[in-house]
């Protein structure tokens, strides 16, 4: 079991960085079509842990859950790299995935959201809580937190609206 840190933690990481939402639509009438039109056993863990296993991926981490997925990149570039790639899973799977949708026009559902961050202008609080999301990102790191969420943020240069 991952160890717990306890206590109210802040998490941060140097210099710009992406965070990237993905996530699906089940189909509840159509769960092999489902699994299939998202990639079966090669599809985003898949790609994921293989780009966590190279440093210079530009993934600097993910929570997996579902319906969403969170990934940490370092630049858009990556993020982009990867997903245009065609030695990487991706480009293949995303191409089956809308020749499937548009022949039989059902399955699975998807989508995604792309946040470019600026440095300093996000927090992350964790209490007491193992390394998690930006926390357990490469590269970032956690120390302890105080204050509140304005406070926190008016210390590393941003002014909440």
């Amino acid at each position: 079991m991952a160890q717990i840190h306890k206590g109210k933690w802040a998490a941060e990481l140097d210099g710009d960085f992406v965070v990237f939402l993905i996530g699906a639509r089940p189909s509840v009438r159509h769960p092999l079509a489902w699994f299939r039109d998202l990639g079966g056993r090669r599809g985003m863990k898949h790609m994921l842990d293989r780009l966590t296993a190279d440093p210079d991926s530009g993934l600097l981490g993910y929570t997996m859950g579902f319906p969403v997925i969170v990934q940490y990149w370092r630049s858009f570039e990556h993020l982009e790299a990867f997903a245009a790639d065609t030695g990487e899973a991706h480009p293949g799977a995303e191409k089956t995935y809308w020749q499937r949708v548009s022949r039989h026009g059902h399955g699975a559902g998807i989508w995604h959201e792309t946040f470019l961050v600026k440095a300093g202008q996000y927090e992350a609080v964790y209490g007491n809580m193992p390394a998690f999301g930006l926390g357990a990102a490469r590269g970032g790191r956690l120390h302890r937190a105080t204050n509140t969420a304005r406070e926190r943020l008016r210390a590393a240069g941003a002014e909440p609206v």
